[in-house]
């Protein structure tokens, strides 16, 4: 996604401790620009305040969430977010949809082949 020309901000609803955990799993932390938790918000999704977090945290204005969950998308629609889902958080695709999802994709692999697709597309630098 850098290489397309975005930043990256994981948004979850989940204690930063807990959050940290699973982000030294993967390399999370050289991966992400930003993390935000239920810790630097009053209120979590679906409300937007996560969301809202992540992009200050970017110092962005504007972006676009992957996300797998309707609350996700219910939190994008309320900043005016577009969104792709990633069928990883047990919701079908009509919830997905029904919530503000553009597009579902079944795996982050699918959506990785299907990028140029999306409005992640981006730039390539």
């Amino acid at each position: 996604m850098r290489e397309r020309g975005f930043r990256i901000a994981l948004a979850s609803s989940g204690k930063q401790e807990h959050v940290e955990h699973y982000l030294s799993l993967f390399n999370g932390k050289e991966l992400a620009d930003a993390w935000t938790t239920s810790d630097d918000v009053r209120r979590t999704k679906p409300a937007p305040d996560l969301l809202e977090a992540a992009l200050r945290a970017v110092h962005g204005t504007a972006g676009v969430l992957v996300g797998d969950s309707v609350w996700d998308f219910r939190a994008a629609a309320a900043l005016g977010t577009p969104g792709y889902a990633v069928r990883s958080g047990g919701f079908s695709v009509e919830e997905l949809c029904a919530a503000g999802a553009k597009d579902v994709f079944d795996s982050p692999e699918d959506l990785l082949q299907r990028l140029d697709e999306t409005l992640l597309a981006g730039r390539r630098r």
